[in-house]
C-alpha cells in the first residue's frame, strides 16, 4: 500500500471512526483501525462488534493494500502532524505502516487486515430515505430519555417504528418517555419495528452534517442489524433483542391543568433551581397558580437543599384549570426543555402524583412524559 492523503482529511476521518474502537477487548485487533484502499479512496473502519463506523476519504492511491493499526497511536500521531500531505506506505512482510509528513517519519506496527471483522455491505437503494436535519432533531429529542442501566438492556435502546410514510422514535427509562414522529421521503413497503442502541443513534447524530440531504436507513434481512448510509460514512449497529414496553399506555390522555410558558424562561428557571437541587435529590417544586382574567397566572419553580440553601423563581404563565403543587426531577425538566425549539411550551398535569405531559406549542410531532416526585 502506498497512499498520499491530506492531514486534515485523515485527522477528521480518524475522529469519526475512533468512537467505535473497543477500549477494553480480549481481541487486540478491535483496538485497531482498519486502513485500506477502496476504489480510489482511503477507507478507515473501526468496530467493537456492536457498533461499526466506516469513513471514506479522498486520497492518491499508488499501490493497493490494507492493514490495521492501533487506533490511539495512529490518531494521536496524525493529529500531531502539520496540515500537509501525509504519505502512508505498508511493509507487508513486517506488517509495519510508515507514516511520512514533512521531515518526520514514523513506523507503526500493525495487525494483518485479514483478522479485522468484516463489516456488512449494504445497498443504500434498499433503505428508507430520511431527511438529515429531521432525523438529527428526532434523535436529539429522544435519545437523552434512554436508560443507562445495563440491567434493562431493552430500555438502553430507542424504539424505531416505520408505518406507511411515518417514522416514530421513542425512548424511556422508567422515569420519563420521549416520542417524536417524522415523515419519510416515500412510504415504506412494509411496517418495521426495531430497537436501536441509543449510543449508536447519538453517534449518528454527531457524524451527520447538515450539508447532506438524506440518510439511508437499511435493515438487512435476518441479520439483526441496522445500517445508516451517508455520503462518505457508513454506521452499522447491532439491534437490541427483546420486547419494548407498551409506553403508549403511560401517556396521559387528559389533564386538569394546562400551563403555557416561554420555553426560554422555563429553561432558565430550571437551570437556576438545579444549582440548588443537584446537591440534594434533584427535586424542584412547581407551584401552578391561575390568576384572574386581568392578571396572568404564575409558575413558581422552587428548590431547596440542607447543604446549599433554597431558590425560588416565578415566571408568568397562561394557565387553564385548577391550581396545583407538583414536583419533578429538575434535571429531567432541563434536559427536555433544551431539546424543544418552539418559543412556548405547554405542561399538562392532572394531580400531584400523576405524570406530566410536555409538548412544544405548535408542534404536534413531539411529546415528553415526566413522572412526578414525592412532595415530601
Amino acid at each position: 500500500m502506498k497512499v498520499t492523503v491530506s492531514q486534515p482529511s485523515l485527522a477528521h476521518g480518524l475522529g469519526i471512526v475512533s468512537r467505535a474502537v473497543s477500549p477494553r477487548s480480549t481481541l487486540p485487533v478491535l483496538s485497531n483501525i482498519l486502513v485500506a484502499t477502496d476504489e480510489g479512496r482511503l477507507r478507515l473502519s473501526a468496530t467493537n462488534l456492536e457498533l461499526g463506523i466506516t469513513n471514506w476519504i479522498g486520497a492518491r492511491i499508488e499501490e493497493e493494500g490494507s492493514i490495521t493499526v492501533p487506533a490511539r497511536t495512529f490518531a494521536d500521531l496524525i493529529n500531531a502532524l502539520p496540515a500537509d500531505q501525509v504519505s502512508l506506505a505498508l511493509n507487508t512482510r513486517t506488517q509495519t505502516l510508515t507514516v511520512r509528513c514533512g521531515t518526520s517519519v514514523t513506523d507503526i506496527k500493525g495487525i494483518d487486515a485479514q483478522e479485522f471483522p468484516p463489516l456488512p455491505v449494504s445497498d443504500p437503494a434498499e433503505g428508507f430515505q430520511v431527511n438529515v436535519a429531521d432525523f438529527k432533531e428526532m434523535i436529539q429529542q429522544v435519545v437523552f430519555s434512554a436508560s443507562t442501566d445495563e440491567a434493562r438492556p431493552v430500555l438502553m435502546g430507542v424504539l424505531v417504528t416505520i408505518n406507511g410514510s411515518q417514522v416514530t422514535m421513542a425512548a424511556a427509562d422508567g422515569f420519563r418517555i420521549s416520542e417524536r414522529k417524522a415523515d419519510l421521503s416515500e412510504p415504506a413497503a412494509q411496517p418495521v419495528s426495531a430497537i436501536i442502541p441509543a449510543r449508536a443513534l447519538a453517534e449518528l447524530a454527531r457524524i451527520a452534517t447538515d450539508g447532506e440531504q438524506h440518510i439511508a436507513m437499511i435493515f438487512p434481512q435476518g441479520r439483526g442489524q441496522v445500517v445508516f448510509n451517508l455520503k462518505d460514512v457508513e454506521l452499522v449497529s447491532q439491534l437490541i433483542d427483546g420486547n419494548y414496553p407498551p409506553y403508549q399506555q403511560v401517556i396521559p390522555k387528559s389533564f386538569k391543568t394546562r400551563t403555557v410558558v416561554s420555553t426560554n424562561s422555563f429553561l432558565k428557571a430550571c437551570k437556576q433551581a438545579e444549582i440548588i437541587a443537584r446537591e440534594g435529590s434533584n427535586v424542584a417544586r412547581l407551584n401552578i397558580t391561575p390568576v384572574g382574567e386581568l392578571k396572568p397566572g404564575t409558575l413558581e419553580i422552587s428548590a431547596q437543599s440542607e447543604e446549599t440553601g433554597s431558590s425560588e423563581i416565578v415566571i408568568d404563565a397562561t394557565i387553564e384549570g385548577s391550581p396545583l403543587l407538583i414536583a419533578f426531577n429538575v434535571k429531567f425538566l432541563r434536559e427536555v426543555l433544551e431539546n424543544i425549539h418552539t418559543p412556548n411550551v405547554s405542561l399538562e398535569t392532572g394531580v400531584s402524583n400523576s405524570p406530566g405531559l410536555i409538548r412544544p406549542v405548535g408542534d404536534e410531532l413531539y411529546l415528553h412524559v415526566i413522572m412526578p416526585m414525592h412532595l415530601g
